[in-house]
């Protein structure tokens, strides 16, 4: 799953992406300053691949089921919770399928392991 994009980029890409101040601490400056900020932004999101926000999305809720599922923390488990977030993964993965491109594989693997660990817990 290393291809994925991610907020900081992918693993291959070492560019420190965070957004910098502003040079100068003058109105006029901020302001353009800002919106220069905002267009950069802009254009690397129309820059990545569609696909490829859609895959980290779904890392994001597959990351939110895991934590409702009280693998590591028991008493936090909240079943009802990690089912929704596990719906949310399976209505981006089985809706989208083939058009997650690359990202396909791993996202339905990703969803097999949530519902397996939904039932073990469910068991407990």
């Amino acid at each position: 799953m290393s291809s994925l994009w991610t907020p900081g980029g992918t693993p291959d890409d070492q560019q420190d992406r965070r957004p910098r101040p502003p040079a100068s601490r003058d109105g006029a400056d901020d302001e353009q300053a800002t919106r220069a900020e905002l267009a950069r932004l802009q254009a690397e999101l129309r820059a990545t691949p569609v696909g490829d926000i859609i895959a980290n999305h779904a890392i994001g809720l597959w990351q939110l089921a895991l934590l409702h599922l009280g693998l590591e923390e028991p008493e936090t488990m909240d079943l009802g919770e990690a089912g929704l977030a596990i719906d949310a993964v399976a209505a981006l993965v089985e809706g989208l399928g083939a058009r997650l491109g690359r990202h396909e594989a791993a996202l339905r693997d990703a969803l097999t392991q949530l519902r397996l660990a939904f039932v073990q817990q469910t068991n407990h």
